[in-house]
């Protein structure tokens, strides 16, 4: 159910504009084959359209409860679940990893070398869980294809979503290799998030798709997020494409032959999770309201303004502070909290919206932000990779933020 627009101070007139310009420049045109934007302000839902189609081959249209792969969006969902762990007292943020992942207890950093023959030192301080929370750890992504350490963790299949794969798999070869840089001196997008999963799973005892399960999808109502689609639910489920170098699409990963319908043991809180628009607009509100959604309450409102902080060093900026690799957000006036990118300069950044935004996106495209200022959440669900193809966020904001007029 959508609200009139004007209920809560949007033109509806301005709002429309989401719709036409999604359909003229790129479903109409074949550069996407559906999306859906969902606009909320002051819990509020007053736009919720579905555009093309979730599956070409099988001329399905995109609907409101179209399941998609969420990937990197997982990240903030997994870091919530971890800090729910912190209010219980399980751990500081100033922790060092090693005391509950002991063989990482002699991790180095890299100074030269391929694998297995790394030339390496001793870091200038032990990785933190602050450090893993906001990027600042030391570790990478085997698809960074930059350094020979991402180089390391391809050949040695670090972070591989195979069957029959696990966490304590990825755990045991990151042991074997150095880190990037020394914690905290830095920040890399990284598989960062899947170790605040691993810790999910040591503090607190179960499965990470349990833990979620308990602690986060059932009580906000989650129904359709979780890390594989079951039978009774495959026919929701999006096909997800890619974008060949002349610009068509190309099938990446067909819904009815896909990993995410099979037996999923490895649970990625960095990238792992499907979900639908109205699940990730729960999950978004319970931010923006301080931790809790109706009865639930997930997290203090204390904490929420932690995370929600920018705990690169310095007050720096990612432009400032990165290593200049990938990331699912633009470096320019942009901070990190823990688990989010946060908005610091809006003059450096995207230009228009609030500081104190907080946000991220998905390698298939997906997008979300929560405006604590302007008591708004948007989410914008595709299934397009990679994700820097078209920059639909800061496109969005230039639409949706002028619809404001109260």
């Amino acid at each position: 159910m959508t609200e009139q627009p004007e209920s809560v101070g949007f033109a509806s007139e301005r709002l429309a504009r989401i719709d036409r310009h999604l359909s003229s420049r790129y479903v109409d045109p074949g550069k996407i084959a559906g999306c859906l934007t969902l606009v909320a302000r002051r819990g509020e839902i007053v736009h919720c359209s579905p555009l093309g189609k979730r599956d070409l081959e099988r001329d399905l249209p995109m609907e409101r409860d179209t399941i998609v792969r969420i990937y990197s969006m997982t990240k903030p969902i997994a870091s919530v679940a971890l800090m729910s762990l912190y209010e219980e007292g399980h751990f500081a943020l100033g922790d060092p990893v090693d005391r509950f992942i002991p063989e990482w207890k002699n991790l180095r950093v890299y100074e030269s070398g391929n694998h297995p023959h790394f030339l390496t030192r001793q870091p200038t301080r032990r990785m933190t869980v602050r450090d893993l929370l906001s990027h600042q750890s030391g570790l990478t992504y085997r698809f960074m294809e930059r350094t020979n350490v991402d180089a390391a963790y391809r050949k040695l299949g670090i972070g591989d979503r195979k069957p029959g794969s696990t966490l304590r798999d990825m755990i045991e070869g990151l042991a074997e290799v150095p880190l990037l840089f020394d914690p905290g001196s830095a920040w890399s997008y990284s598989v960062a998030t899947d170790v605040v999963g691993y810790l999910c799973e040591v503090l607190s005892g179960q499965p990470l798709d349990v833990f979620l399960k308990e602690r986060i999808f059932d009580p906000l109502g989650m129904e359709d997020t979780g890390f594989s689609v079951p039978p009774d639910k495959r026919h929701r489920f999006a096909a997800n494409y890619a974008r060949r170098r002349d610009k068509s699409l190309k099938l990446e990963d067909d819904p009815e032959k896909s990993l995410y319908c099979g037996d999923v043991t490895f649970f990625s809180g960095g990238g792992g999770l499907v979900s639908t628009a109205d699940d990730y607009f729960r999950f978004s509100q319970m931010l923006l309201n301080g931790g809790v959604l109706g009865d639930a309450r997930i997290l203090g409102r204390k904490t929420l303004e932690l995370m929600t902080m920018n705990h690169l060093p310095d007050g720096k900026d990612l432009s400032d502070h990165a290593e200049g690799a990938f990331s699912e957000t633009p470096y320019n006036g942009q901070g990190f909290g823990l688990g989010f990118s946060v908005v610091q300069d809006l003059v450096r950044g995207q230009g228009i919206g609030s500081v104190g935004e907080f946000a991220w996106g998905g390698a298939a495209s997906t997008v979300f932000w929560v405006d604590p200022a302007e008591e708004l959440v948007v989410v914008f669900l595709t299934q397009l990779m990679p994700s820097q193809t078209f920059d639909f966020r800061a496109q969005l904001k230039r639409i949706i933020y002028p619809a404001i007029v109260d």
